[in-house]
């Protein structure tokens, strides 16, 4: 198993679709939905004190389907309409904690590189590493891994920060294993979300104890919005 070297100020944290629909009160939504946003809010926290960028994903749709594809046939939530841009269940969590500074970015796929800014904006800062968690574990968190990984990003995948829910033939704990299986073995690190805040204190033993960055539910004015191309 690879063990990287974790750089706060080459580091972002992409924290995945973390939407009403994926989180609560959705026949798509992750039952550790709610725990995972818990663990995450804690998790952004560190980042933002160790200076390391956090941004928000969404996955959303244009009105009426316009921008769907092959997407809108795969997907029976998509021509619903339950992710298109402006639709309640399609805005991130209420519970999700968003700092000034933060950045939300919309995507079209499943990928969170893929018609997106998202590479071209990490190699600006100069970050070579993510670290990824959000929902679902299997979908748009792997996608986005994978993708990462193939870019020549080092990976840290978060096993008790992202979720899964069932599909037809399997449940969401059988998809979760098979997914930190796959990706732990040729994709990048897998680790809990109390193993990366140690691997980021312990990159950042100076850092400050106490956030001087305000904090506000998602989504705030402060926060950086990238709209899908």
């Amino acid at each position: 198993m690879v063990d990287f070297a974790l750089v706060p100020e080459r580091t972002a944290l992409l924290n995945i679709d973390l939407q009403e629909c994926f989180i609560r009160d959705s026949p798509i939504a992750a039952p550790e939905g709610p725990a995972v946003l818990e663990r995450l809010n804690r998790l952004a926290t560190v980042c933002r004190r160790a200076r390391i960028t956090v941004i928000h994903t969404r996955l959303v749709a244009e009105p009426g389907g316009r921008d769907l594809g092959v997407f809108g046939q795969t997907s029976p939530p998509a021509r619903s309409g339950l992710l298109d841009r402006d639709a309640p269940s399609a805005q991130l969590d209420a519970g999700l904690l968003v700092a000034d500074g933060d950045i939300i970015l919309d995507k079209p796929r499943f990928g969170a590189f893929t018609r997106t800014a998202l590479d071209d904006m990490l190699r600006a800062q100069g970050i070579d590493s993510v670290i990824i968690g959000g929902v679902a574990t299997n979908v748009c968190c792997e996608t986005t891994a994978r993708e990462a990984m193939q870019r020549e990003f080092h990976v840290f995948f978060l096993s008790d920060g992202t979720a899964a829910a069932d599909m037809p033939g399997a449940s969401a704990a059988e998809l979760q294993k098979a997914s930190l299986a796959t990706l732990g073995f040729l994709f990048g690190q897998v680790l809990t979300v109390d193993e990366t805040i140690a691997k980021i204190e312990a990159a950042t033993p100076r850092m400050e104890r106490n956030s001087s960055r305000d904090i506000s539910p998602a989504p705030p004015a402060k926060a950086r919005w990238i709209r899908s191309g």
